[in-house]
């Protein structure tokens, strides 16, 4: 039974939330990234991110109210999402609907990651990791399985009841899937150390070959019984910080009760291979990638992961829309390497917050700078701040950031 006061709580936040999504600006914005998505871009879009959120809300803003700790849930994302709409929405999209996650038990690849932690600020949850390398032997290989994939169809229920009580009138509850992230190093680098994994692809590559093949198999017996319970998401609004509304998905034939792979987008990623050679970067993450990437309608492709000298590569892998261009890359090499056929997602540095004082006129500069290279080269572009570990405890820092980059595309 909910509380009165939590119930209120709630719709009083989903109450703003939805005159929100009802301003025609949003219809506006999912079109602009139709546009940008289809390679047809109208201007470089923007999205923020990732953000530091134990710094954002100085005076309150974000404390939350409720007692339930379902509805302190919800709580946090609408105080979050109001927060950001009014202090940096750049290019966001406010939908009318609220996702319900639904119940599904999923044992993963089988592997518990040993690590040591070391903390800095005690209220981020950024934090410093040091992995134990867990696969040395043959018989390691052994702890990796196929997850088993299972839904508690009357939890998923009541869940959809509460989220009604909560939100009829207001916002449409909308019970949401497994949105899927298949980075195959990512869980590597966690289980072996990032050291220790290169280490290994130039030691032992027959067996590292054959970890990397035990996880992509077991990824797509995951997506096998994802698609055969219809515990996929729905087409989204997000594809890794960035705006995924296309006319392109879902695919012919879809089912909203049932999505496929083929029906949404995916992002695929290698961080750790930043420093290895193209040819082990197709060898060791391309050709296992691209037979997960092939099943799904599009994909989004990068991360921190400097992507600007290994373009013919990534160009290997199927139904890749995005690349993302991280603050590493050289940006004219990348420009030129991607031209018109995929988004330039410039990842702009979240640096720029750390300096004792902030520099707009150099954030300026470093978005102009990405504008007309992009421009130069015909490359449809996007600018996605993320990975935001500090402001230095000044929100109005990520705030002028936001003004600044609207300003750089014409927003």
């Amino acid at each position: 039974m909910l509380s009165p006061s939590d119930v209120s709580i709630i719709r009083e936040l989903a109450a703003r939330t939805a005159e929100i999504a009802a301003l025609p600006v949003q219809e506006e914005k999912r079109e602009l990234w139709r546009r940008l998505n289809g390679l047809r871009p109208v201007r470089p879009m923007v999205t923020i991110d990732q953000v530091c959120w134990n710094e954002m809300g100085p005076n309150g803003e974000l404390e939350l109210k409720c007692e339930d700790p379902e509805c302190r849930g919800y709580e946090l994302r609408l105080r979050r999402l109001l927060y950001q709409w009014d202090n940096f929405p750049v290019d966001m999209v406010v939908d009318p609907f609220i996702l319900v996650h639904k119940a599904i038990h999923n044992t993963s690849l089988g592997v518990t990651v040993q690590e040591e932690t070391a903390v800095t600020d005690p209220t981020s949850d950024v934090v410093g990791h040091l992995f134990l390398n867990q696969f040395e032997t043959e018989a390691d290989l052994e702890k990796i399985r196929t997850p088993r994939v299972s839904h508690d169809a009357a939890e998923t229920e009541r869940r959809m009841e509460v989220a009604h009580e909560l939100f009829d009138g207001l916002l449409e509850p909308r019970a949401s899937g497994i949105d899927p992230y298949l980075s195959l190093w990512d869980p590597i680098s966690t289980w072996m150390g990032v050291q220790n994994a290169l280490y290994a692809i130039i030691d032992k590559p027959d067996y590292v070959h054959r970890l990397v093949n035990r996880v992509t198999e077991g990824y797509l017996g995951m997506l096998d019984q994802l698609e055969e319970q219809g515990l996929l998401c729905q087409p989204q609004s997000l594809i890794h910080c960035t705006g995924a509304f296309t006319d392109e998905l879902p695919a012919p034939g879809y089912d909203p009760e049932r999505p496929r792979t083929k029906d949404i987008w995916m992002f695929g990623l290698a961080q750790m291979f930043s420093t290895v050679s193209p040819a082990t970067f197709k060898e060791f993450e391309v050709d296992y990638a691209s037979r997960i990437c092939e099943r799904f309608g599009l994909v989004y492709y990068g991360c921190c992961d400097p992507l600007d000298g290994k373009m013919d590569e990534v160009r290997m892998i199927p139904n890749v829309r995005k690349i993302s261009m991280s603050p590493w890359v050289d940006q004219e090499r990348g420009a030129r390497e991607i031209k018109g056929d995929f988004v330039f997602s410039r990842k702009p540095s979240p640096a720029v917050f750390a300096p004792d004082r902030f520099d707009p006129e150099a954030v300026q500069a470093d978005l102009m700078a990405t504008r007309e290279i992009c421009a130069a080269h015909g490359c449809p572009l996007e600018l996605i701040l993320k990975d935001i570990s500090t402001v230095r405890y000044d929100p109005g820092r990520l705030f002028e950031w936001g003004r600044i980059a609207m300003d750089v595309v014409g927003g």
